[in-house]
């Protein structure tokens, strides 16, 4: 086998493209001397590869309209759509609601969760759309975070799940952590799992499908979809935790963070703050409407 194909075959992080141009540069050897990307390996052979330090660059400010529903010298509540990632990360250098943020706010954001992640308190998921609140300044960011910790904030979000209820309301109270077979996803689990608890509200029914308020007491990742999903009424369009043949015109799960309260760090008052369904999510009620 070619040099650069053994190595493009035993390393998943970069392409073989990158990989050859590191081979061309002398970072690989095999038996211990330099060798070229189109060298022949034999079996027997020890082949190395010398890869360099990575190191995430910083975001950068970009002109990405978003929706500021409020704002002051502390905190930004913004209204984040469905689609768009809330910092960068593999995958998602950059289109991000912070290289939004940095460039709305021009960098006066906090740097509490490092570079990488500037005034994020927490986060909702990509396609999740609705209400965050950024923190401009560090001591806006403890503040807001030791709300979080505590669980004080008020988070309600709405959804639209699989299946019909026969009580008007209830609670799922169970343990959410990483599944213990795909990392990548989250499960009901009481290894490794967190104490968890998502509170609902019946709004209006439909055929095959329930409309939900849901207010967190905690804040896991992916709490909902888990939740609504081990009672067996997955979150609508949901591609990791809803069934194969989900609702696919949605892009993702029908959710919306809509109504986020707290005490802000600089007045020591409540504040409340209400965002309007969007597009998708009324569009897909009016559909349901229709079939009824």
């Amino acid at each position: 086998m070619r040099a650069d194909a053994f190595a493009a075959a035993h390393c998943e992080t970069l392409t073989r493209s990158a990989l050859s141009r590191l081979i061309e540069e002398g970072c690989a050897t095999c038996n211990g001397k330099p060798v070229t990307k189109s060298a022949r390996l034999a079996a027997g052979d020890t082949f190395a590869l010398q890869l360099p330090e990575l190191r995430e660059a910083a975001p950068e400010p970009q002109d990405i309209p978003i929706e500021i529903v409020y704002e002051d010298d502390s905190v930004v509540v913004v209204n984040k759509p469905k689609g768009m990632v809330v910092h960068p990360a593999p995958g998602n250098p950059d289109g991000t609601l912070v290289n939004a943020l940095l460039y709305h706010c021009r960098g006066r954001l906090s740097g509490i969760n490092g570079e990488l992640r500037p005034g994020i308190v927490h986060r909702i998921d990509k396609d999740t759309s609705g209400l965050l609140v950024v923190a401009k300044d560090n001591a806006a960011h403890a503040a807001l975070a030791q709300q979080f910790a505590v669980h004080s904030i008020t988070r309600e979000y709405q959804t639209v799940v699989h299946g019909g209820f026969s009580a008007d309301e209830g609670f799922v109270e169970k343990p959410v952590g990483r599944h213990p077979v795909d990392r990548k996803r989250m499960a009901v689990t009481e290894r490794g799992g967190k104490y968890a608890y998502t509170a609902y509200r019946v709004l209006a029914r439909y055929r095959g499908f329930t409309h939900l308020a849901c207010t967190l007491r905690t804040g896991r990742t992916h709490q909902i979809r888990v939740h609504m999903a081990s009672i067996g009424h997955p979150c609508a369009g949901d591609p990791v935790y809803g069934p194969r043949n989900g609702v696919a015109s949605l892009h993702g799960q029908c959710l919306h963070a809509k109504r986020l309260g707290f005490v802000h760090p600089a007045t020591g008052q409540y504040v409340e703050f209400d965002s309007g369904l969007p597009d998708y999510f009324r569009t897909f009620l009016e559909t349901l409407q229709k079939d009824l």
